[in-house]
């Protein structure tokens, strides 16, 4: 049902190569890019997550109580996801545990602050 999901940067260079990193160990390349944003995907058609310079050249700014949730195959990776966060950079907001049962999650911020989680259910 979601196409794609944006995040807002104040440096393109600097998140891109933390998503790189990051969305790579989930097998995503860069699907889409040009001056202002970068995309990534796993598939041709699937879903994607983009990073951009604000179209308005105001500061990008984070939203109270948005947050984007990377679906994961499995708690050991969910745990290796947290892992390389916290080794780029990220800011912790919650560490890899059991959130309720067959819901297994970790928080973190990216270096602009915007809110991730990665999980799996089962």
């Amino acid at each position: 049902m979601i196409g794609y999901v944006t995040l807002g940067t104040q440096n393109l260079e600097r998140g891109a190569a933390f998503y790189d990193a990051l969305l790579g160990e989930l097998g995503a390349t860069r699907s889409l890019e040009a001056e202002n944003y970068v995309a990534w995907a796993t598939a041709t058609a699937g879903p994607m997550l983009s990073l951009m310079l604000p179209f308005d050249e105001q500061p990008a700014s984070v939203g109270n109580g948005t947050m984007v949730a990377l679906a994961a195959e499995s708690p050991a990776q969910v745990d290796a996801l947290y892992r390389k966060a916290m080794e780029l950079g990220a800011d912790d907001e919650g560490a890899p545990g059991e959130r309720g049962p067959g819901f297994y999650a970790a928080y973190f911020r990216d270096p602009d602050g915007n809110k991730l989680a990665v999980y799996r259910t089962e």
